[in-house]
């Protein structure tokens, strides 16, 4: 047997996937001992060594778990700046407060372990749903955001200015710069724009990392400083620790055993706090993932992961963290698609704390910076420029750089706030863009499956303008209801009745269900009725309109209020008849049989053929509400209505039906089977008591052979009449796909 590629050798993607890991893990570590240095120092500055030690077993564990866990494909999990913010606030509080500082790295592992909680309750009640329904416009401002924070926030250590000093004070004052760090990030970022049109087999952000780490060393020959360790600015230095792993650990777990009641009420809004930013952090992160990788996350799945890896987090004494924007945009720059990515980044964060301390120590700021404003720059949306030029556009571009501006000047939790805003106003902007009405006739130019007089056509098509047919479509809301009033403000004051056809409606609100509170107020003042049809019991929202209907008030059981039909011929129907009653009509459809000769199939044919079909036609009598023949039956008869009224039912799932006519007296059906003697397609129901003369093909058939003419005579009429309703047919068609 040929071996297979992959028997032949490793699969490519693991490749991608360690160039990822490890490109990732550069921008991790340095960000998790900064972060911990950063919440541990807040204590004291003793605590500094501790803190190190802490953000680096953070980033390991997070690194390892929520891979395994959450599954969202190249998300980088890590310490990051929402936990330092909480984190380091609620140390200098406490210490504030003149607690003795060895509880409080005890309070601050409580306050992480309660906040895994809450992540991972998040994701059991499947709260991560709602951050799905984003619209681009808000996921590309918090990405064009993120990308200016990032640049702002890299640019002094680009600059090597002092710490303390604002990015503008540090454009202007040059005597600051470190001219050696500004080369080594320069070259940095050409390698990185560069490496891609030379090679794609390794990632540009490892090759520009390689190039800054070799300009340093070659500048470090000119300048000697450069090749101190210790109190060198330009690198990341010695990563030093007053505490073991060991003792981390048990030093935590020691404290935790300390903890009273009153520290649980102390910090659990802090850990509340903490766990909607984690969450929010990595579920951003998610939704700019999605973007680029055109995959879709789980984002309940992700929350429970989260909360898993911050609690793994908790009991190997390290920082709380989430899915962090900088190291994932890393990874998926560097090759990284799947979750061994992150899987190897933990890891690598491992070995790097075990064997590669020291050469970690040696890695240039600036070329780090470097790094980080190529991805800045890759993530800003250049493209929503292009939204201005265009009138359609420019609220979408509006949009983009609200949350970009909210993002810059008051953080990214207020764009994530102001992104669902956002959303909202965009979800309703695109409903009211469109009507929720989607057609409207009256009585003058549509009518009943019924077949009426001549007298009656004539009065429904003079006073066909009372009644209106209202086709609605999509959500009705508090977003859509005052535009559906304003176009239908005309119809309510000149028409009696109106019927609202709600098959193509997907929701209805409060606010829909009192609109149409004060239509039926309204057309009862003029002695009408609002009347509706169509109602779906299964939705794709899983919203039953009659359910909600009764329960809101705008139906009852019993039948006061606004009448409800399940066809919309039946509804149709009901106000032909009101119309029809108005103007002095009484229905006869029920008195009297009519006689063979004057059922209208068989008008205009000679007497002696008529008598030929008398010796095969047989009588039939049945009462309201029986079935005369149903869908899937076998029989060769057409049926001609003596008297009486007949439906025609097409069944449906779940019970339902749809109606195809209605006959009255005079009238035939069944002609289908007749013709090709196949099964019935359909139910006829008797709607009231009726007689039929019944003919049988197989009986019709033997007459034929004595009599051709009588044969030709008939087909000829049943075939006129099927023509008839093959254009009626056509008629009911073009108004159906009418746009």
């Amino acid at each position: 047997m040929k071996k297979t590629d992959i028997e032949q050798k490793p699969p490519h993607y693991l490749i991608n996937e360690f160039w990822g890991g490890l490109a990732s893990m550069l921008v991790a570590l340095p960000s998790a001992i900064a972060f911990g240095v950063l919440v541990y120092s807040s204590i004291n500055p003793e605590f500094a060594g501790e803190g190190a030690l802490v953000g680096m077993i953070g980033a390991a564990a997070l690194g390892i778990t929520a891979p395994l866990v959450g599954r969202t494909p190249a998300l980088i999990t890590a310490p990051c700046a929402p936990a330092a913010a909480i984190l380091s606030g609620l140390a200098i509080t406490l210490v504030d407060s003149g607690m003795d500082i060895s509880r409080i790295p005890g309070l601050l592992a409580l306050t992480a372990l309660l906040s895994s909680a809450f992540q991972i309750t998040y994701g059991l009640i499947k709260g991560g749903r709602l951050i799905k329904y984003i619209p681009y416009p808000v996921v590309s401002g918090y990405l064009s955001g993120v990308g200016l924070i990032i640049a702002i926030s890299q640019m002094p250590k680009l600059l090597g200015t002092p710490d303390g000093v604002g990015l503008q004070h540090g454009l202007v004052s040059i005597s600051d710069w470190q001219w050696p760090g500004i080369i080594v990030g320069v070259v940095t970022i050409s390698v990185m724009v560069l490496a891609p049109r030379v090679t794609r087999k390794v990632p540009a952000a490892i090759l520009g990392l390689l190039a800054g780490i070799s300009m340093y060393f070659i500048l470090g020959v000119f300048i000697p400083d450069m090749m101190e360790l210790t109190g060198n600015r330009l690198i990341i230095g010695p990563i030093q620790s007053s505490a073991s792993f060991t003792d981390t650990v048990s030093g935590r777990f020691s404290s935790i055993l300390k903890i009273r009641m009153d520290d649980l009420a102390m910090v659990f809004y802090s850990a509340m706090a903490l766990s909607v930013l984690l969450s929010i952090d990595t579920l951003k992160t998610c939704v700019v993932l999605d973007a680029l990788t055109k995959n879709r996350h789980n984002s309940n799945r992700e929350l429970f992961g989260q909360g898993i890896a911050n609690l793994a987090s908790f009991v190997t004494g390290g920082m709380a963290g989430a899915g962090t924007m900088g190291p994932t945009l890393v990874n998926v720059t560097s090759g990284g698609r799947k979750s061994a990515s992150g899987i190897a980044e933990g890891i690598m964060v491992i070995l790097a704390i075990l064997v590669l301390s020291p050469l970690i120590a040696w890695v240039p700021i600036a070329a780090l910076a470097g790094i980080m404003l190529v991805v800045a720059f890759n993530m800003f949306e250049w493209n929503a420029f292009r939204l201005l030029k265009h009138k359609e556009t420019r609220l979408d571009f509006a949009v983009i750089a609200a949350v970009v501006i909210v993002a810059e000047t008051l953080g990214l939790i207020q764009a994530s706030a102001t992104g669902v805003g956002l959303a909202i106003i965009l979800f309703i902007r695109d409903q009211i863009r469109g009507s929720v009405l989607r057609r409207k006739f009256t009585l003058s130019e549509i009518s009943s499956k019924t077949n009426r007089l001549e007298s009656e056509r004539d009065i429904l098509k003079t006073q066909g303008e009372n009644a209106a047919v209202i086709d609605l479509q999509g959500n009705l809301f508090f977003g859509t209801t005052d535009q559906l009033f304003t176009e239908l403000d005309n119809d309510l004051k000149t028409r009696k009745f109106l019927l609202f056809d709600l098959r193509r409606v997907q929701s209805l609100d409060y606010t829909a269900a009192h609109l149409f509170t004060l239509m039926e107020e309204r057309l009862k003042e003029r002695y009408g009725d609002l009347l509706f049809c169509g109602l779906p019991s299964s939705l794709h929202s899983r919203q039953d309109l009659y359910k909600y209907m009764k329960r809101v008030g705008l139906i009852s059981e019993s039948g006061v209020g606004i009448r409800i039909f399940e066809t919309r011929d039946s509804a149709i129907e009901w106000m032909e008849n009101r119309i029809l009653e108005d103007n002095g009509w009484e229905n006869t459809a029920i008195e009297q049989a009519l006689d063979i000769k004057d059922i209208e199939l068989l008008r205009q044919l000679k007497e002696d053929t008529i008598d030929s079909l008398k010796s095969c036609i047989k009588e039939l009598t049945v009462k309201p509400g029986e079935k005369i023949f149903s869908q899937g039956d076998e029989g060769d008869e057409i049926f001609l209505l003596r008297r009486g009224v007949i439906r025609i039912l097409l069944p449906l799932r779940g019970g339902k039906h749809h109606h195809l006519a209605t006959f009255s007296r005079g009238d035939y059906f069944g002609e289908m089977a007749f013709l090709d003697k196949g099964t019935r397609s359909a139910d006829a129901v008797a709607k009231t008591e009726c007689d039929l003369y019944v003919l049988s093909r197989a009986e019709f058939n033997k007459q034929v052979y004595n009599n051709p003419v009588m044969g030709v005579q008939v087909f000829a009429r049943l075939a006129l009449a099927v023509s008839l309703r093959l254009r009626q047919t056509d008629i009911e068609l073009r108004g159906n796909e009418d746009r």
